[in-house]
């Protein structure tokens, strides 16, 4: 079963959220003091094995039925074809599908190939991870791609949930499922990591102030 609390602590010891004393503006322009990058979780074999482990755990305990995981590029492919391997092998399937999507799509052909490399059919059931949520963009992106091929997406799940608003006042639970009528679970979320990290880095005052600041401005509620 999915331990919460182990994988809380398994985030933090791996240092995937922390705090800067300057500021960083995120790709979408917001300026903020607090990270979550979870590339260290796939960068190491042993790190990446226990990721997959800690997903396999979270969507079996959500009883979610699906063919195959699919991980939105780039920040989730790797995840993503790890765990479809180990599930493979779990469960002794040597025919489980090992789809990836393209960073770059191409410009022709049917949806399934533009987006995507690998054996994606139409009518699959698809769970959808990626790494870090914070409006959502890539994450929608990736399962309108999906869907224009005709995959069923059956849910998606984000490792680390950064709690903020969209531009439009949306959560991107909301959003996701007002524009697909899907389930968007998070394994974790910035308002029980960030006092961990707190208490474990604690950061200068003048950036402790930034980031509650930045909480009253995007998140869901302040911190």
């Amino acid at each position: 079963m999915f331990n919460q609390e182990e994988f809380n602590n398994f985030i933090i010891e791996n240092n995937v959220i922390g705090f800067k004393e300057e500021d960083i503006t995120l790709k979408f322009g917001r300026i903020t003091r607090w990270y979550a990058n979870c590339r260290g979780l796939t960068s190491f074999a042993g790190i990446a094995d226990k990721t997959a482990n800690f997903v396999i755990d979270f969507i079996k305990e959500k009883n979610l039925e699906f063919d195959y995981v699919y991980g939105v590029p780039a920040g989730a492919t790797k995840l993503g074809i790890l765990i479809n391997y180990k599930i493979a092998a779990r469960d002794n399937n040597k025919d489980f599908k090992l789809v990836i999507g393209r960073e770059k799509p191409k410009e022709h052909g049917e949806a399934k190939d533009r987006f995507f490399i690998g054996p994606l059919k139409e009518g699959d059931k698809v769970v959808v991870v990626e790494d870090v949520t914070t409006t959502g963009g890539s994450l929608i992106k990736g399962v309108t791609s999906l869907i224009e091929a005709g995959v069923n997406v059956v849910a998606s799940i984000g490792l680390v949930n950064r709690m903020e608003k969209r531009d439009d006042g949306l959560t991107v639970e909301e959003a996701i499922r007002n524009k697909f009528g899907i389930q968007h679970y998070s394994m974790s979320n910035a308002f029980d990591l960030l006092p961990m990290e707190f208490k474990k880095n604690p950061p200068s005052e003048d950036t402790r102030i930034h980031v509650q600041n930045y909480f009253s401005m995007y998140s869901i509620r302040g911190i």
